[in-house]
């Protein structure tokens, strides 16, 4: 099989009528590289949708020229248009024909285009596709708009694996041996009945050793037939969180009497994973506490369509962070996540919908600010959920990351829209200043019970499609819930934020696994994950800030992230950090003694006060016998506070060094503050890891932008920063700041806490340079390889 991605198209933010005729003129039309999200390209409004980040939609038209003779086609070959995802609303026509289209912007779509070839009357095939995204408050966070996902043709030769054909699963899982089964949707489209060998090689990806399964089938022209082989694989690599270990399938289809012969690859691994409800998440037979988080889709500047090397940026900070799980909150992502998730040893929660038949409130003017509005997936799901969801499980099925299957988030929330008469009043989560009366029962809303119903047959679906992964859901009122059979259809229970009811929750359910499936950041939440062997882990809300969910104009998104969205760690990332790896962690923040009123208010790696004013000192760390100097003076060692798992102590300014030293397993570990000038010189320097696997989007390159002070100390100062390409393409520059609403086409950007990233696309990054200037400094120019 041939795949060929189609990234050049032109864009119109038009609606013209005969936008889909094949002659129609397009050669004014912008040029745009798709992956693409117009929505970024548009300035920041207070009139749109707070809840989707204050950024434009409306109706957009794509439309791509391609060579026919580019495509390697013989006789009986099938050509396939795939789409990875569109957002949203889309309807497709290849040279003037309508082919339909998908409402889902996550759903993955494509049709045969073999017919339409033949009677094609030139070589340029012309993909037009229309998306419309009228109403802005469709969604409870920014998703994009565009042909925000790839785009591919594929041609697949006479004998074929018709999309998500092949199922890889893995039993008897053991050091020492596994058992392996491979199935095969296989499709003759040749002429006649053809005896048709399936030859399948596993090659382990770290050392090359293979092993071969062979199967031979009689398949009669146009028929589809179900080829299945197993074998038992001695020693084998498995695939685990730190040890993400990978073969490939290389699977080949030929006939005894044509010399048609089809090959396809995917990458697969090798595991064994379970939820146990007294003793949480094995992996491999082991226990495994899953420390995780969720993440939505967008990375800032670049909207929702993100490349790889970006991803991978993210996900290592995260890894070194000690997350060892990823939620898809509250959607499926772009494959290439997935991906990035196998290679890295990230495990996964694949979750398909944020609402089912009835919408939740869309907030438009503010968060919480009544009226809200009610667009969104809510009005397709009665139709598309049973496609949407299957396509889900088929396309991500064969990831050796993917634990589990979530099917929905937060259906359950008080009165939005559902009520039950054995509450009188529920409060959410996320109620903060909700008027009274939306938080009484309300007998003319959904009564909950449906919910159950609807849960069982989506958890059928699933099982249809999939039966070696658990069913999960996040459940947002377990106080209601667990009493109307939300739970019963459920293998996995998801609780967010109700950390509380765990403990008697097990004992009136004690056949049913239990999760933290969205939790807060503060250590008594992770407390109710290690002081209790059941609970199998937790995920916290969130991994990385994101765009939409918005409290009100400047603001354009949710600081709830352990990283900005320009990927840099805040610094609770530090004490995260001192909670989950394994490594030493040791980090001094501090404050102005006194200034704190509420958990979630940053604190700072910065030291530069008033003298002699009182600074709160906290130590994120899991080192033992913290000494603390100021100067050669020695200080009274930090006290630590169990409740909220961090050393704190206060300490009277002097512009002298800070240093605290500490052990952990005998070894010494330092962190020193020092007081830092003003800016005095840029610093730049493209990003890299040498130790990750060829992505694809790998012509994109990251650049990290940091002021530092004329002793090389970085600073926190803001200052604008421009940026200039030559030999590439300028894609953004991103500072992590949420109340920053410079449009995101400028091709300059503020600091934030003296940082931001340039993204840069290049093809030749030995010839492509990039020049950084602000005010008052030296600008400085490098290439990018």
């Amino acid at each position: 099989m041939e795949q060929i991605q189609l990234r050049t198209w032109r864009f119109s933010h038009t609606d013209a009528q005969s936008t889909w005729q094949k002659d129609f003129d397009d050669t004014d039309w912008e040029r745009v590289s798709v992956p693409h999200d117009w929505s970024v390209h548009e300035p920041f409004d207070r009139h749109n949708a707070s809840g989707t980040g204050y950024l434009n939609g409306g109706v957009g038209w794509y439309r791509g020229h391609f060579s026919l003779t580019a495509l390697s086609r013989s006789d009986h070959d099938t050509v396939i248009l795939k789409f990875a995802g569109a957002y949203r609303n889309s309807d497709v026509w290849v040279n003037g024909y309508h082919l339909g289209g998908r409402p889902s912007g996550y759903a993955e779509f494509s049709f045969d285009i073999t017919y339409l070839l033949a009677d094609a009357p030139d070589d340029d095939l012309v993909i037009a596709v229309r998306l419309a995204r009228q109403e802005l408050a469709d969604s409870r966070w920014f998703n994009g708009t565009g042909l925000n996902r790839p785009v591919y043709l594929e041609v697949h030769q006479a004998l074929m694996i018709p999309d998500y054909g092949t199922t890889f699963t893995t039993s008897a899982v053991s050091a020492d041996q596994a058992t392996v089964q491979i199935r095969h949707q296989v499709r003759n489209r040749l002429v006649n009945t053809h005896l048709v060998t399936v030859a399948d090689t596993l090659t382990r990806l770290d050392t090359d050793q293979t092993v071969s399964l062979t199967h031979t089938e009689t398949i009669k022209s146009n028929e589809e037939k179900v080829v299945t082989s197993s074998t038992v694989l001695p020693q084998p690599a498995l695939w685990s969180v730190d040890h993400p270990h990978l073969y490939r399938l290389t699977t080949t289809l030929t006939s005894d009497s044509s010399d048609v012969q089809s090959t396809y690859t995917q990458i697969v691994g090798i595991r064994n994973a379970a939820f146990d409800p007294n003793t949480g998440f094995h992996l491999n037979g082991q226990p495994l506490k899953i420390k995780g988080v969720c993440l939505h889709e967008d990375a800032g500047v670049l909207g929702t369509a993100v490349p790889a090397p970006v991803w991978t940026r993210r996900l290592l900070a995260l890894k070194k962070m000690g997350a060892n799980a990823i939620r898809m909150s509250h959607n499926p992502h772009t494959p290439a996540l997935y991906d990035l998730c196998d290679q890295l040893g990230f495990l996964v929660f694949d979750e398909a919908f944020d609402e089912w038949e009835n919408p939740k409130n869309k907030w438009w003017q503010g968060h919480n600010v009544y009226p809200p509005k009610f667009g969104g997936y809510a009005h397709d799901f009665p139709h598309w959920h049973a496609a949407d969801l299957a396509n889900m499980v088929q396309r991500d099925r064969n990831h050796p990351s993917v634990i589990a299957w979530s099917i929905g988030n937060e259906v359950d929330y008080p009165n939005d829209p559902y009520a039950n008469p054995l509450f009188k009043e529920m409060t959410g989560n996320n109620d903060a200043n909700k008027p009274a009366a939306e938080r009484e029962y309300n007998p003319d809303r959904p009564d909950t019970r449906r919910l159950s119903v609807i849960a069982a047959e989506l958890a059928k679906i699933v099982k249809a499609n999939d039966d070696t992964r658990p069913v999960t859901l996040a459940a947002a009122f377990p106080e209601l819930s667990a009493r109307t059979g939300l739970l019963n259809a459920l293998d996995v229970v998801g609780y967010n934020y109700k950390e509380h009811l765990y403990a008697q929750d097990h004992e009136r359910f004690p056949a049913k696994p239990f999760i933290g499936s969205e939790n807060g950041h503060d250590y008594a939440a992770w407390r109710a994950v290690t002081d209790h062997e059941y609970v199998a882990g937790q995920f916290l809300w969130t991994g990385i800030d994101y765009l939409g969910e918005a409290q009100g104009w400047p603001i354009h998104g949710s600081s709830a992230g352990l990283l900005t969205l320009a990927g840099f760690p805040k610094t609770p990332y530090y004490l995260r950090q001192s909670w989950w790896t394994k490594t030493p962690v040791l980090k001094m923040v501090t404050v102005p003694q006194g200034t704190l009123h509420y958990p979630w208010e940053p604190l700072y790696r910065r030291w530069d006060y008033a003298p002699g004013s009182a600074i709160t000192v906290r130590f994120y760390t899991n080192c033992q016998h913290l000494q603390l100097t100021l100067g050669t003076t020695p200080l009274s060692a930090p006290v630590y506070d169990a409740k909220h798992g961090y050393y704190e102590t206060t300490i009277a300014y002097r512009n002298e060094p800070l240093l605290v030293r500490g052990t952990y397993q005998g070894e010494q570990v330092t962190d020193t503050l020092v007081p830092v000038g003003a800016p005095a010189q840029l610093h730049a320097a493209v990003w890299s890891d040498p130790q990750v696997p060829q992505t694809a989007d790998d012509d994109v390159y990251q650049i990290e932008v940091t002021l530092l002070d004329q002793a090389g100390h970085p600073t926190e100062a803001e200052q604008i920063v421009h940026a200039a390409v030559t030999g590439g393409t300028l894609l953004g520059l991103e500072n992590g700041d949420l109340a920053d609403t410079t449009d995101y086409s400028a091709d300059y950007r503020r600091t934030l806490a003296g940082h931001l990233v340039i993204f840069v696309r290049s093809t030749d990054p030995a010839h492509t340079t990039v020049t950084c200037q602000t005010n008052g400094l030296a600008p400085i120019t490098m290439t990018l390889q």
